[in-house]
């Protein structure tokens, strides 16, 4: 039988698990808003070291005790030394709450008193005046939201490298490897493997530049502008120090220097980045489209691409292999997708002096970022490390297609040209047969003009 312990609030008595470190505010919440996926541990994580970072400010300026603040930060120590698994014990609160996300902020608090006073019960702690101290859920809540954000590009600007890096390889591996290229899904003119290759790792190189060049717009920290943006009851340079030491912490350059009415009702900085993980997201859709195309088969598809075997394919069907990994990041860049809708919806919703779909939306962008990571990852690993290419079937496309008619156009015109593709389509020939038949072209003129790497402009 679980046991209770009573507390109180301004709205009167909180029947509390005895042996939570959660006070009446954090409780009420849990009953209010039971549903959902729960706050991400990044942002609990964030916000603990922001108070950290609070207590010792407060106390330079003289803001606070020293026996206060020095036991304050040893209760959040204690707590950031957990795995998730153990921190999440004690903040159980989800994401669909109120959107400024005081209730995750007064968890935080909360816990962090519960904390200190196990540490020295002697001093006491309070989760508003002492913790909260110079704070509102209005600013610190905003602040870790940016930190979150930042980190969580950075992983992922990480995991794209690693993509670039692999792509790279085969680029170079396969530049002379000759294969049909396709327009509107019809042959076209050939291409060696190398340069479509290189054609994906140009628009991840873009990606990392768009977010690379965006990201630093998240370092802009709304911490100091307390309930409205003017700052009442923070202490002096209180903003200016917390920011110097996620700068050390984090090893991102964020400052306070910024526009504390923007930083709490706009959060433009968080939905322009996030349209730059969709970017990544719509090229990385498109990349492993292509792959698992190329792919398809192996007997009854274009088989131009060997994917390694990660796993059985099929319940029934012996022997079978999916390309799962490309699967797995189209699926990841659909819900990319979703997300900057709802970012999008989110970051719009600033009313007056602060925006309330706070909690949602942060919770979207670090979905986006983290599913992105972890599965171009899988993809670079399972997917493209292993990938190898059919030169045979390759060169067999390219042999049998008719667009490489295009070689003859500047020799004997784009007509006469188009009737030799026409008469070889017609007559089930090659285009070597139709081109000799029309006496348009000698043999010798045929096999001098249709040389498909030539036709490629490969640079060596």
């Amino acid at each position: 039988m679980t046991e209770y312990r009573v507390e109180s609030d301004t709205l009167g008595e909180v029947k509390i698990p005895a042996n939570a470190l959660w006070g009446a505010q954090t409780e009420r919440s849990r009953h209010n808003f039971p549903t959902g996926t729960k706050m991400p541990l990044e942002m609990i994580r964030a916000l603990l070291q922001i108070k950290r970072a609070a207590a010792i400010a407060n106390k330079e300026v003289e803001a606070m005790t020293a026996e206060k603040a020095d036991l304050i930060v040893a209760a959040i120590d204690k707590l950031l030394a957990l795995d998730d698994e153990d921190l999440r014990k004690d903040f159980p609160l989800v994401v669909y709450q109120t959107g400024s996300g005081t209730q995750t902020n007064m968890n935080v608090n909360e816990v962090v008193a519960h904390m200190a006073g196990k540490i020295n019960p002697d001093i006491e702690i309070l989760p508003n005046d002492d913790v909260n101290h110079g704070q509102s859920s209005n600013d610190i809540f905003p602040t870790a939201m940016n930190i979150t954000a930042a980190v969580a590009v950075d992983k992922l600007i990480a995991a794209a490298e690693h993509l670039l890096a692999e792509l790279k390889i085969k680029q170079k591996k396969y530049w002379r490897v000759v294969k049909i290229g396709r327009t509107h899904l019809q042959d076209a003119t050939p291409l060696t493997f190398g340069q479509e290759v290189s054609g994906w790792a140009s628009a991840i190189e873009h990606d990392i530049a768009y977010l690379k060049q965006l990201n630093p717009t998240l370092g802009e920290l709304a911490m100091g502008g307390t309930a409205v943006g003017t700052g009442l009851n923070a202490a002096p340079h209180f903003a200016e120090n917390i920011a110097a030491a996620m700068s050390k912490l984090y090893g991102i350059e964020f400052t306070a220097d910024s526009n504390k009415f923007y930083g709490l009702a706009h959060h433009s900085g968080l939905n322009v980045v996030h349209g730059a993980i969709k970017t990544l997201a719509a090229d990385l859709m498109k990349i492993a489209n292509d792959v698992r195309l190329l792919a398809s088969g192996p007997r009854a598809g274009y088989d131009e691409l060997n994917i390694p075997a990660n796993e059985p394919g099929s319940s029934i069907m012996p022997g079978k292999v999916n390309p799962t990994q490309a699967e797995a990041i189209t699926m990841a860049a659909v819900r990319v997708m979703g997300n900057d809708v709802v970012v999008d919806l989110a970051y719009s919703q600033g009313n007056f002096e602060m925006n309330v779909y706070k909690t949602v939306l942060i919770d979207a962008f670090l979905e986006s970022a983290e599913l992105l990571a972890g599965t171009i990852t899988g993809f670079t690993d399972r997917m493209i490390a292993g990938l190898t290419v059919n030169q045979d079937r390759m060169a067999e496309l390219v042999d049998s297609s008719l667009m490489t008619v295009t070689a003859l156009s500047p020799h004997i015109g784009y007509h006469d040209s188009a009737m030799i593709a026409q008469a070889a389509e017609k007559a089930g020939t090659t285009l070597r047969e139709a081109a000799i038949k029309s006496g348009k072209v000698t043999a010798e003129q045929f096999d001098e003009w249709m040389v498909p790497l030539d036709m490629t402009n490969i640079d060596d």
